[in-house]
């Protein structure tokens, strides 16, 4: 077969025009369709012409460029989504915000992670959160050791519960003490009770709704805590076990012992909330209008491919040498398939293997010393780096006199 017969051979000279290239996303990009040709030019001669022959046609050269700009694109929207996935997880797709993508934008630190992630932990805690807590109290009698929990939810609430409905119970309580004896108890005796502060000030004689005193916000949070702990360790005489549906009471209510019985009260009160209403949440990621349509992870954040307009000089320098490496690889695999042609008396080895060697190790260096450049680029670099450059600047500082005025 005739080499020279069965390839065609780069002409010196190209005519860009849209629907050249695979994909067409840059192709009504003025500035693209105008670099085209220009690219072709510069990686032809690159590889020799026209003192030697390109094997390529000017669809090669187009789909070079549009790939090294896809590559580019690619990897700078890794680092985007790196620094802002956090800050718009959870967000509709849909948003009016989103529309045209996050491609190009610039976007602001945001505690809505945080904020939804605080909420599951509110949950826990009852101190929030999007799933409610329900109640349900059992009917205790005498000497009866074991009840049925989901008999007594469905008794409380009204409803009856399906084979698939799990309760986790948070709390179970002799009976429902009202907020003011957990949260402003006048006869606390430890810790933070509010009697023991007004009788330190010679206030006992007020109201304990009246408090002359303004107290932060953490000392509240510690009074809770501490009555809460108290509730839940120092004042019942009771414990209980759960084993499977059933609630076991310990000791036995109402049970003999000795001349004496233990004790009972007629209700038991517990708070608990349903499983399933608890995965819908995290399902949900606090957005109670969609389970669908929200940004989740990497894979559907809004970044499109830059267009090649937008990019700086620094940046299409580097889509030029990595749109070289593309072309060195098809030429290559051009020639490979032809490992030698036939010249009179002798015949030439095509260089298609070191074409193909030379530019995987030219692109596997471009995307190496991008991607080093690029990290430095996230929010966690950036902020080591300031922090470093403020203790340079504090140290420098410390050294300079402190003028002494005199007047």
């Amino acid at each position: 077969m005739d080499y020279s017969k069965n390839v065609i051979i780069y002409p010196g000279s190209s005519s860009f025009s849209p629907g050249k290239t695979p994909f067409g996303y840059f192709d009504f990009d003025a500035i693209f369709q105008e670099h085209a040709d220009k690219f072709a030019s510069f990686a032809a001669n690159h590889l020799g012409y026209p003192v030697l022959d390109v094997e390529l046609q000017d669809v090669n050269f187009y789909t070079a460029f549009e790939g090294a700009i896809i590559e580019y694109s690619n990897q700078v929207n890794q680092i985007n989504i790196v620094n802002n996935l956090l800050n718009t997880l959870g967000i509709q797709t849909g948003s009016q915000y989103l529309q045209g993508g996050l491609t190009g934008k610039a976007v602001g630190t945001s505690l809505s992670y945080i904020t939804k992630l605080s909420k599951a932990y509110g949950t826990e805690a009852d101190s929030g959160g999007n799933v409610k807590w329900h109640k349900a109290y059992l009917s205790i009698t005498s000497g009866v050791q074991k009840y049925s929990i989901r008999e007594a939810v469905s008794a409380s609430l009204g409803i009856e519960l399906t084979n698939t409905s799990s309760i986790e119970i948070k709390r179970v309580l002799h009976t429902v003490p009202p907020a003011i004896v957990r949260y402003f108890d006048p006869f606390v005796g430890t810790g933070l009770g509010s009697q023991q502060l007004m009788d330190s000030f010679d206030f006992g004689g007020f109201s304990p709704s009246v408090n002359f005193m303004m107290m932060p916000i953490h000392s509240d949070l510690l009074r809770i805590q501490t009555i809460e702990f108290n509730d839940r360790i120092r004042k019942s005489h009771f414990s209980f076990e759960i084993h499977g549906d059933d609630i076991v009471i310990y000791p036995v209510p109402g049970a003999e012992r000795g001349n004496a019985s233990t004790p009972y009260f007629e209700k038991i009160w517990f708070e608990f909330l349903f499983e399933e209403e608890k995965a819908k949440d995290a399902l949900l990621f606090g957005n109670t209008a969609v389970l669908n349509g929200v940004i989740s992870d990497a894979s559907n954040i809004p970044y499109n491919y830059q267009q090649y307009s937008t990019i700086n000089d620094m940046g299409r320098a580097w889509v030029l040498r990595y749109g070289l490496a593309l072309v060195k690889e098809m030429l290559g695999r051009i020639r490979g398939k032809y490992s030698t042609i036939p010249i009179p008396n002798s015949e030439v080895t095509l260089n298609g293997s070191e074409l193909i060697s030379e530019a995987a190790s030219e692109k596997s260096d471009l995307i190496t010393q991008l991607k080093e450049f690029l990290n430095k680029m996230t929010r966690e670099s950036m902020l080591q780096r300031q922090a470093t450059e403020d203790e340079a600047s504090m140290n420098v500082l410390s050294k300079v006199p402190v003028k002494i005025y005199v007047g």
